[in-house]
């Protein structure tokens, strides 16, 4: 079989198993309700979103994109992007089942973002932090060169500024279309977590469905304090790899936040609606004080 052959049949198998999930969950009706994939329920879109995008029925967290995030977490008006500018190539000129290229447009057709993360400056109950908060809608959140460039810028501006970095991931972790170009920003983001630790920056990282590969194997549990919210999936390998792997059966609940808590990987397992206080409290307790107005 040749590899245009291998390609041909590959696409047709993943069309094909996108297809009938999309018959089986039929999960959400645009601009009225969603079901609750965890419970069933159906829930209005207004009233999801009023409760944080929270089933109000058996409390499972949904994914949040990026600007939602922020929109949520942080002090209305406060946050300031920054280098929104710096957008991703196709330096290995990659093609499989289509071209880089062709994925990275439809990526910002569909999200309105040049990339799988935001970031920049915005205050949380006053508390001035240096933020990168990615995005799974962007190519699942996937982690290349300039994912990997902005984190790092970002926690260079929190040791400049002297203010706590906080890092929101959602990722299925490193992005093959760029190969070493992107197993690299591993050890260049954890370089940036290293010269925090040096500095004495409080270095906070917030877990979300779903954080695995290269992400969780860097900047994503390097963190002072690692926070995972209510029922997150994190991980390296996925669940079903590992089983595949090693031919057992593993625990149920293995890889969600509560999970991990009971060995020792996450620190605080925080519901969503608790967050902002929770996070005003770590800063207030590790001395970044409040700037009183005059």
């Amino acid at each position: 079989m040749s590899i245009q052959e291998w390609f041909d049949k590959r696409k047709e198998a993943q069309i094909e198993r996108r297809s009938s999930e999309a018959k089986v969950e039929n999960i959400t009706f645009p601009g009225l309700w969603t079901k609750c994939v965890h419970c069933g329920a159906q829930l209005t879109n207004k009233d999801l979103e009023e409760n944080l995008n929270v089933c109000p029925q058996c409390d499972y967290h949904f994914r949040l994109g990026a600007r939602d995030r922020i929109k949520q977490l942080f002090d209305e008006g406060s946050f300031i992007e920054m280098y929104s500018d710096i957008r991703p190539t196709d330096p290995l000129d990659f093609v499989d089942t289509e071209s880089y290229k062709d994925r990275i447009k439809e990526a910002v057709e569909k999200t309105n973002l040049n990339d799988a993360v935001v970031t920049g400056i915005g205050k949380i109950e006053g508390h001035e932090v240096a933020t990168a908060v990615m995005d799974f809608n962007f190519m699942g959140g996937s982690m290349g060169s300039v994912v990997g460039e902005k984190v790092t810028r970002m926690m260079e501006e929190a040791v400049e500024r002297k203010i706590p970095m906080l890092a929101i991931t959602s990722s299925g972790g490193a992005r093959m279309q760029e190969s070493a170009l992107s197993l690299m920003q591993m050890a260049k983001t954890s370089c940036a977590c290293a010269k925090m630790d040096e500095e004495k920056v409080l270095y906070i990282c917030l877990l979300t469905e779903p954080t695995y590969g290269g992400v969780t194997a860097s900047f994503g549990t390097l963190g002072d304090i690692i926070i995972a919210e209510q029922g997150a999936r994190i991980g390296f390998a996925g669940k079903r790899v590992i089983e595949q792997t090693i031919h057992q059966k593993l625990p149920s609940g293995f890889q969600t936040a509560e999970y991990l808590l009971k060995f020792g990987q996450v620190d605080i397992i925080s519901k969503r609606k608790d967050l902002r206080e929770n996070l005003s409290k770590i800063f207030d307790m590790h001395g970044y004080t409040v700037p009183v107005e005059e």
